[in-house]
């Protein structure tokens, strides 16, 4: 489509819960407090694999990278969540939408890959573990969680790039809390069955790939745990990876959830359904990274017992 207006959107509007005034105000003291939960409860994991040595593994290497990526991932979003809440006109311009865009999908499909080199980790872990300081050395597993961080950008790069380059000639309303790509694609006044296709594509590399892998890895896993003749052996291997197997349960169950809920056929709900659907995406985006310190530290004597150990110490110090 060509016309002298396709360059006329220098920001966009972000709807959010416009038409629900007397909501804002709680959902922001909700959404400020799992934010705070995020950064206090991954921080702490951060800091903790960094300074106790005994952590110092692939697996808690891992468990950083997680824990920075979902501080990065909430970080990319709910700052602007918060403002809107606040905000009676509630804009952003078009190349701050494009960067909130590139950050939020890199860390979610970085998140993705992340998962995937866990669950190999797990696997190599328990079923070949006389390998195991061989096969994950440091010259393997940092590489490993480098090519995750690269692989989210590069997606992400390209996906961002493809649909800043559409023409937004009309509507600037973003039906959304954030710049959802999907949400900003629909305002597009050109074809964008490129797009789609690109995103396909993503989605089945970023999300299918990662899943084939890990439920392959877990076979192998349980397969391997379950010829442990001993009940205490078995009960100490699982729990090496019950952690991780829960993270990745709740993190791609939510997606499932979101995506395959039914949508509405009832046009006077549609407006409920509209709001539903937007405060599940939200809520999507911080669930996980809340209950991943929580899963960890519960889950692990080690990351509790290192936890005890620096405080321990900051307490002696005093």
């Amino acid at each position: 489509m060509e016309g002298p207006n396709q360059s006329a959107v220098t920001e966009f509007v972000l709807l959010g819960l416009s038409a629900h005034p007397k909501l804002e105000k709680t959902f922001f003291v909700l959404i400020l407090s799992m934010y705070l939960v995020i950064l206090l409860g991954n921080g702490v994991l951060i800091l903790v694999t960094i300074h106790d040595s005994r952590l110092h593994t692939p697996m808690y290497f891992f468990l950083g990278n997680l824990s920075f990526l979902d501080i990065c991932y909430t970080t990319s979003s709910v700052p602007l969540v918060l403002d809107g809440f606040l905000t009676p006109r509630k804009t952003i311009s078009f190349s701050g939408c494009a960067v909130q865009m590139f950050l939020s999908f890199a860390m979610g499909a970085t998140e993705c890959v992340l998962l995937g080199m866990m669950a190999f980790d797990r696997y190599v872990a328990i079923c070949n573990p006389l390998r195991y300081p061989v096969v994950m050395s440091k010259a393997a597993y940092v590489p490993m969680a480098a090519s995750s961080w690269v692989a989210g950008g590069i997606n992400s790069l390209v996906q961002i790039s493809l649909a800043v380059q559409l023409p937004f000639c009309g509507d600037n309303v973003i039906n959304h809390f954030i710049c959802e790509i999907l949400a900003v694609l629909k305002l597009a006044c050109a074809d964008i069955s490129i797009n789609v296709i690109s995103m396909g594509v993503a989605n089945v590399i970023f999300l299918g790939v990662p899943v084939l892998f890990i439920s392959i890895s877990y076979v192998f896993i349980i397969a391997t745990i379950l010829r442990i003749p001993s009940a205490e052996g078995r009960r100490k291997a699982f729990s090496t990876c019950s952690a991780h197997l829960t993270v990745v349960v709740i993190f791609y169950g939510t997606i499932l959830f979101m995506y395959a809920k039914p949508k509405s056929k009832d046009p006077l709900g549609a407006d409920k359904q509209d709001v539903s659907d937007k405060l599940i995406s939200l809520f999507y985006g911080l669930l996980t990274p809340m209950l991943n310190p929580i899963i960890y530290s519960l889950r692990n004597k080690d990351v509790k017992t290192a936890v005890r150990y620096i405080v321990a110490q900051k307490h002696f110090t005093q």
